[in-house]
């Protein structure tokens, strides 16, 4: 299980209004759980703004650095919607407008007013990319090679990300179970090691929080493997209750 294939995907936020505040991002989170279903880890996330340059150097370093690079924001219809531009610039090749999303949007905008200048910029796509289907806006998403290119508004990327669910190549999901303990994560680091040790494919995450006047942490395992997962769980349960703590089996 050790050997076993990880897959791993990079995020790239763009946007100057996240980078503001004017807009709290909630992509991240969405897009995390979702590729765990789809067996990918979710490795890397950045911010960007909405300026070419800097999107096009995110774009191939995080292109080439995981088998995935997905991206939200900057596809739609106002000038400072760059994102297309930016990764067809990374890419190397022109920006087309896309024949199936033109038609999309025609469909969706036909008592509408029309397809404006302004909505055809939600046709274009790098040269040679594919559409994601978008059921909300008739605005596509846009996959180019391992590059996914979904909208920033967050119910709109969930729309997108569901298109998508079960095409990519990945590995199994990655399970977690959680137990709780009222104690400082420095007094138990070396026995939370131990147990990780004695339990290869399983990792244990400390996250310590103050609640009702008392400190403590939980503890969140990690591991594909169910069965693996569940022994290191009870494990460390049985481990913290013999150094005379009072384990959770779940969060506090």
């Amino acid at each position: 299980m050790t050997n076993e294939r990880i897959w791993t995907a990079g995020l790239i936020i763009i946007g100057d209004e996240i980078l503001s505040g004017r807009t709290q991002d909630k992509n991240v989170a969405q897009v995390a759980q979702w590729l765990n279903l789809q067996g990918i880890r979710l490795a890397e996330v950045r911010i960007v703004p909405d300026v070419q340059d800097r999107i096009v150097v995110a774009v191939n370093e995080l292109r080439e650095g995981y088998d995935y690079l997905f991206t939200t924001g900057g596809i739609g219809p106002t000038h400072d919607d760059i994102t297309v531009d930016a990764i067809a610039a990374a890419l190397g090749v022109p920006v087309v407008v896309h024949p199936a999303a033109r038609a999309i949007l025609e469909d969706y905008y036909k008592d509408r007013g029309g397809v404006s200048e302004a909505r055809l910029r939600m046709a274009r796509v790098p040269d040679g990319a594919d559409l994601i289907e978008n059921k909300m806006s008739g605005a596509p998403g846009i996959r180019v090679g391992n590059i996914f290119i979904l909208a920033g508004v967050p119910h709109i990327t969930t729309l997108m990300l569901e298109a998508l669910s079960g095409q990519l190549e990945g590995g199994r999901p990655l399970l977690s179970r959680t137990v709780g303990c009222r104690v400082a994560e420095s007094e138990v680091a070396a026995l939370l090691a131990e147990t990780e040790k004695a339990y290869p494919g399983c990792q244990i995450g400390s996250y310590p929080f103050f609640k009702d006047g008392r400190g403590g942490a939980n503890f969140v395992l990690r591991s594909t493997d169910a069965e693996t997962l569940d022994r290191c769980a009870n494990a460390l349960i049985a481990a913290l209750a013999a150094d005379g703590r009072e384990p959770v089996d779940g969060a506090i």
